[in-house]
């Protein structure tokens, strides 16, 4: 649990001053590093490869920073995917984030990962249905309209696939799949599925920085900030060497 801080504006800003956030997220193969400004992405860079986000991460910050001609101190805020989602990943995000905050003196805007995901699909009719493969048959997950803001219908989860189809059914709304746990469980989504419903295209079935900052924005207005040192990645569950680990102990 974290506490936010108050109602607040970016560091050395006055009410009224641009706003420009860095956008990270590590939270599944995709790495990706963007930077907006009020509301103009001004540069984003997205890989979704096999290297490991250490390798990756932060010459991708360095890359859209260098690539836009400013200085990495004019960062107000950092807005982080915060979870769920991969252990590793979330891990090297958050260590990324702590070591920039503390180097630039910045705030953190901790992020969801899932309403990132639903964020992409701004303005759409229906529910959004973020998944990400959990493994085991379950799925990171959540319900969300995208009508404007974002209206959380049911917030992030770990949950079996068919717990969220049913959940979809019982709703009644035409839904939007989006994240890698589409590919995993397409079979069974449309085996189940009773409402009328689309698979996310390539651009935007896969976690972007962009939507990240973008929310960083919205939420650092809000006050929904922490500090570097507060930041911690919101796992929803024991990883697999803890699960490991207490089932020897049982």
């Amino acid at each position: 649990m974290v506490e936010y801080y108050g109602q607040v504006v970016g560091v050395g800003q006055t009410e009224g001053d641009i706003m420009r956030v860095l956008g990270i997220d590590s939270s599944g193969m995709v790495a990706s590093a963007a930077i907006v400004e009020d509301d103009v992405l001004l540069a984003e860079f997205t890989v979704n490869n096999k290297r490991t986000h250490s390798e990756t991460l932060l010459p991708m910050v360095d890359e859209v920073v260098r690539s836009l001609g400013i200085e990495l101190l004019s960062i107000d805020y950092i807005a982080a995917a915060a979870g769920p989602g991969s252990f590793t990943g979330l891990r090297i995000g958050a260590a990324t984030v702590k070591g920039l905050g503390l180097a630039l003196e910045v705030p953190v805007v901790p992020v969801k990962t899932c309403e990132a995901l639903a964020y992409n699909f701004w303005g759409s009719a229906g529910v959004v249905c973020p998944i990400m493969d959990a493994r085991r048959n379950q799925v990171y997950t959540g319900l969300y309209h995208v009508r404007g803001e974002i209206d959380v219908v049911m917030d992030q989860k770990p949950c079996d696939i068919a717990e969220i189809i049913d959940e979809i059914n019982r709703l009644g709304e035409d839904v939007t799949f989006t994240g890698d746990g589409v590919d995993v469980y397409r079979d069974t989504i449309w085996e189940r599925i009773e409402v009328p419903c689309m698979m996310a295209p390539a651009h935007m079935n896969r976690q972007r920085a962009a939507a990240v900052a973008s929310l960083g924005i919205i939420y650092a207005k809000e006050g929904r900030v922490v500090s570097c040192d507060d930041f911690a990645p919101e796992y929803l569950r024991e990883s697999q060497a803890e699960r490991v680990k207490a089932e020897g102990k049982a």
